[in-house]
This record gives C-alpha cells, structure tokens and sequence, in this order.
C-alpha cells in the first residue's frame, strides 16, 4: 500500500510538470491537475501542495480506489454533531452541577471553558477529519504514526461507553411504555412492589423517613434492586430491560447499517425534536406554582464559590465531556465532508446549540423543583440529585401530580429516548469508520455486517447492566470508563497535534480548506490554553476524587480496583502501540523516531518525492508546510 500510493503521487506529481509546462499560471498563481482522481494541487506562489476533493460529486476518492460518501446535505452533518453533543447529560448533568456549584456563577467559569478549550478543541478535531477524510484510527497515520494508539484508545471507550448508556436509554424506554396507562404507575404506593415508608406526592404526609413512589418504581420495580446483593450478587437479567435494550440496538442498527445517508436522514428526528420538547415543558414548568422559586435557586449566583478549584474542575469537566473531543466522534463526522467545507462555522454553531439545551433543561428541571419544593414544603437542596435519579425519580414524581400526567410523561420520556439514541450513533460511527478505514477490503465493504456485529458485541456486554444491581455497573462504568481516561487522551491529541504535527501545518491545512489561516487565538488555544487547562483537570480530577457510592452502597475495594482498570485498559494501547511500532519498524533507534514521529524517510531526507499524505515531509520539528522553502517542494 505505500509502494502504491508513493507511486500514484509521482504520477500525479509528474502530470503536474507536465501541465505547469504546456500551460501558464492562472492569475491567482495556481496550476491544477487536470484528472479525474485528482487530488494535488501545487501553488506556484508559495509552493504549496494542496488537497482538492471532488466537491462537486459528491464522494471523494478513498483506498484501493473506493470511494468515500460524502453527507447528502450540509445540515446533515450538522445535525448528526449536535445530536452527538448534546446528550442526557445535558439534562441531568448541567443542572445539577450548576446548583451546586454557586447556581448562575457557575456559568462564569462554563463560558470561560467553553471559549478558551472546548469550541478551539472541536474545530481543531473537525478540521482534521475533514482534511484527511479518515476517521480517528487511520488518520494518525497521517499525523504522527507512533501514537495510533491513541485512535484505539477512542475506540475502546467508545465500547466501554455503549455497554451502558445504552441501558440508560432502555430506562426511558420502559417509562415510556409505562406511561400509556390512564393513571401512572409511580402515582400510587398501592403497587405490589411499594414498601411502608412509600408516600405519595403530597405534603402533609411526608415524614424525613417518607420515600417517594417515584423511587420505589424506579428501584423495586424497574431494577428490582432488593433482588440482588451487590455486585458479588447482581441477581438476574430483567428481561424487561433486555427486550427495551434490544429495541434501542435495533432502531441504532437500522440507522447505521446503510452509513451516513441513514443516519443523516434520522437525525432530523432525533436531533431537533429535543429542543421543540424541552420548550414545551418549560413552558409548562415556568407555569408551575413554586417554578420561580425554582428557577431564582438556579440562576442567583453565589460569587463565593468561584474561589473554589472544584467549581472550575466541574465546568471543564462539562464542557469537554458534552462537546465530546477525544471519542473520536467529531472527527468521524467531518471526515465525510465536502472539503471546502467551514468548519470553524460548524464548531460554533454545535458549541452553541448545546449551550441552548443545557440552559433549557436547566428551566425545565429547577422550574419542576420549585414546584415541589413548594408544594411538599421541603428545601430545593433537599430535592436535587445528579445523575439518572434526576430525571427517573425527581422529574418522573413531579410528572405524575400534573394535570395531564400521560400526555406530559410521553412528551418528557420520548425527549429522552432521542437524545440518548443520537449519541450512540455518533459513538458507534467513530468506531465504524475506524474499522472500515483500517480494513477497506474485509469491512468497508460489508458494513451490514460488521455493523449487525458491533450491535451484537454492544448488546452482550450491556446484558449485565440489565441484572437487578445492573445500576451498580451502571453508575461504576460511567464514573471509571471515560472521566480521566478521555481527558488524557485529548491531552496526548492536542499536544502531539501542536507540537510535534506542527500548528503552522495545521493552520496550512485549513487554508486549503476554507481560503483562510484560523487567527492567532485560535492558534493560542490549541498549542497553551488547551493543554494547561485540560492537565489541571486531570490533576484536579485526582485531587478531588471520591469512591464511588450509590445510596447507602460502599462499592468495595476490589470493585474500585476494578474501575481504573477500566480507565487504564484504554490508556494502555498508547504506549503499547508505540512500543509494537518501535519494534517492527526497520532502522536505528534514530531513522525508526523519524520515521513514526515526523512521517520523514530518512534515506529520502535531500529528495524532492512528494510525501504519501500529498505535502513535503518537515524538515524541523513540529513545522507545517508554509515554514519550508520552495526549493525543498
């Protein structure tokens, strides 16, 4: 394969000579290839060697001469990241650790993350997938080939990931069906499942001891906890469960097996119907007696608490894990894209959009909170829970004494469902596309398959999170599997991106793309802001690190222990992937660095042959294209 492709630039390379012979410049300085597989062209201004895609066909010529799907529409692609983005998180996520985190100060240090590290850090990601037309496995071949351990790390998260999100989503499915019943079933304490201490939505009866319907329904009923006895003795598979998280995995399979011309059309749906729901219950919410005083306990800031590291820990935390850099999904996206496409336009456009839908779920949940607060005659803080309890206990219980109590629970369980669905297809898309990247003949072309495959894989690890304490993998997975694990992996991304791949060949490559170098800041952001602030994450992370618990459950030590080895069996294929690349790569100790780190041949280091990525191999460290002479073009 590099034999081949170092030919086919040399022939490409040659037919530009001979075209820069017969014919001259055009006025802006540039001599394009004319061929139908063309994809090189060299600017006699500066010397520079671009890459031009077939914009105007529609697909882009991929390996062993396939070609790539592009997206059918540009709000296609858009849609398809901003459904990825804008998940249950945030839902449950963002209200919550804004009340506890001084309510409208909290949006201080948000915006401030979201400016400086999480909308640099998703443009950054989009440019490289659109640019290289690879997803995040095979593109580090193009960047920097001793560290393709990272695209494997994105992909075992991405597993790790849908072994229990996805059970979440089957949760909301259960309610869902659940709620097709005149009076819902979490109304009452008059259920076989409801102990004692049950109380009903009502004031003058609940005592300190008083658990909530709502609760038993979602504990005694929908996991059946008191069936199990830990995590030594999880009990059964729920076959509710199972059959709601088959029927997630079926409709996921449906709207991935065709590739994106599938998907884009879904989430049309899944993407956009969120935000008109999430405005219909806030205005139902803000309609609520007590929403004010739910609402004012959300939005009045408490400049206080800004001195705190945790409150700013919690806000980069937020913003990296909603935009989502790192899984390896933006740059899976972008990499179907027209290549002249804006993507700095995309990037904020996603970053804003995700930032309407933390605000109104934060009107939607705290208007719903006043409304308890105030009708049980309890304090807010009492009431808020993070987590999945947010939306299944809290929310459901006020759901339950509305007028219209079928209606609004359909309406608020279906707004679940679709923003969980359109994250997993981003999340199984980034793995898909690294597997048909990396293996064009045996994979790519049979994505039915090895899509029907992945869906298997995915279901049968997620069936122990169906068990009765499935919470218990459920709440381990999400604390362990992604937190610190993803944010050392765009740490390693965005270092080896600025430092080694060089920032100048970055902003080069963006150039081609979209006519423009990105400004100064941009650049500021990628290669200092970036990296400070995702390392004092890390180490804040660790600082502020608690034990897991749920409820009154002390997970145990070696369940603990079990947890970062989740996070540390991503991590290790970094390393090990180097180490593997080291190995087998032929040379001294010296050429085998140049070669992995730099792309560079060190028998080729005085040739002028084109490079296999279409541009001159850098002759320093970490320098773009625009840094080398013309001669050494």
């Amino acid at each position: 394969d590099r034999a081949g492709t170092a030919g086919w630039y040399g022939q490409e390379t040659d037919m530009a000579k001979v075209s820069a012979s017969s014919s001259p410049p055009s006025p802006r300085g540039e001599r394009t290839v004319a061929a139908a597989s063309s994809r090189v062209n060299l600017t006699a201004a500066d010397g520079d060697l671009t890459k031009v895609s077939l914009a105007e066909t529609g697909a882009e010529p991929g390996l062993d001469g396939d070609q790539r799907d592009t997206w059918s529409k540009k709000v296609d692609f858009l849609l398809s990241v901003i459904g990825f983005a804008v998940d249950l998180g945030n839902v449950w996520r963002f209200p919550y650790i804004c009340h506890r985190n001084g309510g409208g100060a909290f949006l201080v240090p948000y915006f401030i993350m979201l400016i400086f590290g999480g909308i640099p850090l998703c443009y950054m990601e989009l440019s490289l997938g659109q640019y290289h037309s690879l997803g995040p496995l095979k593109i580090w071949t193009k960047i920097c080939p001793l560290f393709k351990g990272l695209g494997y790390a994105m992909m075992v998260v991405g597993m790790y990931t849908a072994f229990y999100y996805n059970t979440i989503i089957a949760w909301a499915v259960f309610y869902f069906f659940s709620s097709f019943t005149t009076k819902l079933p979490w109304m009452s304490c008059n259920n076989t499942w409801n102990t004692d201490n049950c109380t009903e939505f009502a004031v003058d009866t609940w005592r300190n001891e008083s658990v909530s319907a709502a609760t038993e329904f979602l504990v005694r009923n929908v996991y059946e906890y008191q069936n199990s006895n830990g995590l030594s003795d999880l009990g059964t598979v729920r076959w509710q469960i199972a059959l709601c998280l088959a029927l997630v995995f079926v409709i996921v399979y449906f709207s991935l097996w065709k590739g994106i011309h599938m998907s884009g059309k879904v989430v049309w749906v899944t993407a956009t119907l969120p935000y008109v729901l999430l405005l219909i219950l806030m205005i139902r919410g803000v309609t609520l007696p007590g929403a004010k005083r739910g609402i004012l306990y959300f939005l009045t800031p408490k400049w206080e608490t800004l001195a705190s590291p945790s409150v700013w820990w919690d806000a980069a935390a937020q913003v990296f894990f909603s935009l989502g850099p790192g899984f390896g999904v933006l740059i899976a996206l972008s990499s179907y894209n027209r290549f002249h496409n804006n993507t700095c336009r995309d990037a904020v456009a996603t970053s804003l959009m995700n930032c309407l839908a933390s605000l109104l779920s934060g009107f939607v949940i705290f208007s719903v909170l006043g409304y308890i607060s105030v009708t049980q005659n309890r304090e807010i803080e009492t009431i808020a829970v993070g987590g999945p309890g947010l939306l299944f206990e809290v929310y459901a219980e006020a759901i339950a004494s509305m007028e219209g109590a079928t209606g609004w629970a359909l309406i608020f369980f279906f707004m679940l469902i679709n923003l969980g669905v359109d994250s997993t297809f981003g999340g199984l898309e980034s793995i898909i596309t690294s597997l048909c990247d990396e293996y064009p003949r045996v994979l790519g072309r049979h994505r039915e398959l090895l899509v029907l495959g992945l869906v298997c894989v995915c279901y049968t690890g997620a069936l122990v999170t169906t068990t009765n304490g499935g919470v218990l993998v459920v709440h381990l997975m999400d604390t362990f599997a992604a937190n610190t694990s993803i944010t050392i992996v765009v740490l390693l991304e965005v270092t080896i991106i600025c430092w080694i791949y060089g920032t100048d060949r970055l902003s080069c490559e963006m150039r081609e793309m979209m006519g423009n170098k990105p400004a100064l800041p941009w650049r500021i952001c990628w290669a200092f802001i970036c990296p400070i602030i995702l390392a004092i994450t890390i180490v804040l992370g660790l600082v502020y690190y608690e034990a897991p618990t749920y409820g009154d459950y002390v997970y145990p030590g070696w369940a603990v222990g079990v947890g970062w080895g989740i996070t540390g069996s991503s991590l290790v294929c970094i390393p090990l992937y180097a180490m593997y690349k080291i190995v087998v790569t032929p040379g001294t100790l010296q050429q085998r660095a140049r070669r992995l780190l730099f792309m560079e041949d060190p028998a080729d280091t005085e040739s002028t042959d084109i490079h296999e990525n279409g541009r001159a191999p850098p002759t320093e460290f970490g320098k773009g294209l625009a840094e080398l002479p013309n001669s050494s073009v």
